[in-house]
């Protein structure tokens, strides 16, 4: 009997079995299932990859199975340096000698005849060049291309019959899940930009991990990576004082979702859609949130780095010990924490961004989405509101409301179950006392969990649920989505855009970010990243992520990207500082937000 060819899962099928809804077509996000990847199988990369390997098997079942017989080192290196190029892995002549199957001296006559057929290309890796680096060349790279596809021709009339091989891949199985994303490969011609690639970050741990690849990075993009990291306040003023330079001293530089508006208004960034074509990003793979938050007046102004949700951690073993089920509300966080506060047993109810600036203006703007209500005034839409239109402008505050009153006094009673320096803590000091077994729930971005994550010391090291923001009588379940976004400063030299353009992909590509993963970051900003199995088993953070975003729980509205949001945020950060030390009521400190922000709306960018 003849037998049927195995068929391959082919998105359409993932989507279906994942359940995924049809995305948002704005923006430039195409429906497509969080399985799409660079890698996915029936890609070019992946057929590639299946036939190298599939060769090379071969090739070395028929040296060792049969004699006599006579190695073919053309073969032999090529497969090596492809295999090195897929794998991200470097190179050297010494090794693909090694890999040619015969003596030392031959085979190097034999890579001398290949590169001289311009089938591959030398890099240096030093700046003296005597040490360098052997990679494919796009000639080698389209020749097996096209081999690809004719072996998997060949193998399918051979072993399976011409019947039903339309959607058929050779090496493709039926697999329930999201084939692994390979590392990421060097880029086919080095960068050459004088001085090397210069990137402005923030300082949390993700872009810190970029930092740590550094090296990896050097040898993949070929140039030298230099990466200045400052806190979230310094890196605003710093991307603004680059603005005011003559050329920009970055070539790349990260971006706080909120900010995007007012550096769209002020010129510090320039539209992706002027200097490349931005179906090279796949952006229907990011999450919808993140995506969508990148874009000012319809046009997208960066690519997401990090999408990182703000959440709920809570102790599961703690609830699950007293019988608790976890939080869903904000009346059931404040009687959690009354339950497990125990000042004397140096135990915490909760812990919160709640120190004077930024940090608390954050953390008010969330919980009054939490409660139901956006900081200005947006228009109602399903799953929450509109933030696609700001760049209209004409933005009313809405920080002095039923709602924002409710939030405020939220967060007064979450003071009575906090640590007793709640009023000095931010962004690492609210996880840090949680990691260490001393608080029950923590407020936290998911970029933030390595702390207790990778920490087997930690009390809290498996034993962390992730919810989204417990909500308000009239709000809903919602991650406000935070995180940073690459952008080609405006003022970059003209000489080196296409080269950042180049980079920017190189860093934000699939590959990349779960290399990111895998060297300890929490944040996957694609759909792909997410679903990747080597992926998921790192953490649960990324499969609640992906189904908090098929939820419609992961928005950007929270944050709204006006021009003037970071100076509101200062303001409630300030204002209702003093709301918590007690020196200010709830309603005056709301109605003197409310005047000094209706003052800064009107205020015109300079």
């Amino acid at each position: 009997m003849k037998r049927r060819p195995t068929r391959a899962v082919g998105p359409s099928a993932l989507g279906t079995m994942n359940q995924q809804p049809a995305r948002n077509r704005q923006f430039g996000q195409e429906a497509a299932s969080p399985g799409a990847a660079s890698l996915s199988p029936g890609t070019p990369e992946a057929e590639l990859a299946r036939v190298v390997t599939f060769l090379g098997n071969l090739s070395l079942e028929m040296d060792t199975a049969l004699e006599p017989t006579t190695p073919n080192p053309h073969l032999n290196m090529m497969l090596h340096l492809l295999k090195g190029h897929i794998e991200g892995r470097l190179v050297s002549a010494s090794s693909l000698a090694s890999a040619s199957g015969v003596p030392y001296a031959t085979a190097m006559r034999k890579l001398a005849e290949i590169q001289n057929a311009g089938l591959i290309e030398q890099r240096p890796r030093t700046k003296s060049g005597r040490s360098f680096s052997l990679h494919p060349s796009a000639a080698l790279l389209e020749r097996f291309s096209e081999l690809a596809s004719r072996v998997g021709r060949i193998a399918r009339g051979a072993f399976d019959g011409p019947e039903e091989v339309e959607d058929y891949f050779y090496g493709g199985s039926y697999v329930p899940g999201q084939a692994a994303i390979a590392p990421p490969k060097a880029l086919l011609s080095p960068l050459k930009l004088t001085g090397g690639l210069r990137i402005l970050v923030h300082g949390d741990p993700t872009f810190m991990v970029m930092g740590n690849l550094k090296r990896q990075f050097e040898h993949l993009v070929g140039t030298e990576i230099h990466q200045r990291a400052f806190s979230i306040d310094r890196l605003h003023q710093e991307a603004l004082r680059n603005a005011e330079r003559k050329r920009s001293a970055y070539d790349l530089i990260a971006v706080d979702l909120p900010w995007i508006g007012e550096f769209v208004a002020k010129g510090v960034i320039r539209p992706l859609t002027e200097v490349m074509d931005t179906a090279r990003l796949d952006p229907s793979d990011f999450h919808t949130a993140g995506w969508r938050a990148t874009h000012w007046g319809g046009l997208p102004y960066g690519v997401p780095s990090q999408t990182t949700p703000e959440l709920m951690f809570y102790r599961k073993d703690w609830f699950a010990e007293e019988g608790l089920a976890p939080p869903a509300s904000a009346a059931e966080v404040i009687a959690a924490a009354r339950h497990f506060h125990d000042p004397r047993s140096g135990r915490y109810g909760v812990a919160w961004n709640a120190a004077r600036g930024t940090a608390l203006g954050h953390t008010f703007m969330m919980t009054c989405a939490a409660f139901g209500q956006p900081i200005i005034d947006l228009p109602r839409v399903a799953g929450g509101y509109d933030a696609d239109h700001l760049s209209a402008g004409d933005y009313r505050p809405m920080l002095d409301t039923d709602r924002a009153l409710a939030a405020a006094e939220y967060l007064m009673e979450l003071m009575d179950y906090s640590p007793p320096d709640i009023l000095s803590m931010s962004w690492y000091e609210r996880v840090r006392p949680y990691a260490a077994g001393k608080v029950a729930m923590a407020y936290g971005y998911t970029l933030l969990a390595p702390y207790f994550e990778l920490d087997e010391t930690c009390p809290a090291y498996g034993n962390t649920g992730y919810l989204p923001h417990p909500h308000g009588p009239e709000g809903a379940p919602i991650a406000p989505v935070g995180g940073y976004a690459l952008c080609i400063p405006a003022n970059l030299s003209e000489e080196r855009v296409a080269e950042a353009v180049e980079a920017l992909i190189a860093f934000t590509s699939p590959a990349a970010q779960k290399l990111y993963v895998q060297s300890g970051s929490r944040t996957a900003p694609r759909y792909s990243v997410g679903a990747d199995p080597e992926v998921r088993r790192l953490s649960p953070i990324f499969e609640t992520v992906d189904q908090m975003s098929w939820r419609d729980e992961l928005q950007f509205w929270p944050r709204p990207p006006i021009p003037r949001i970071s100076d509101l945020i200062r303001l409630c950060g300030h204002e209702l500082h003093d709301m918590l030390r007690g020196l200010v009521s709830p309603q005056t400190a709301l109605a003197r937000v409310q005047a000094r922000a209706e003052e800064i709306l009107k205020t015109p960018i300079d």
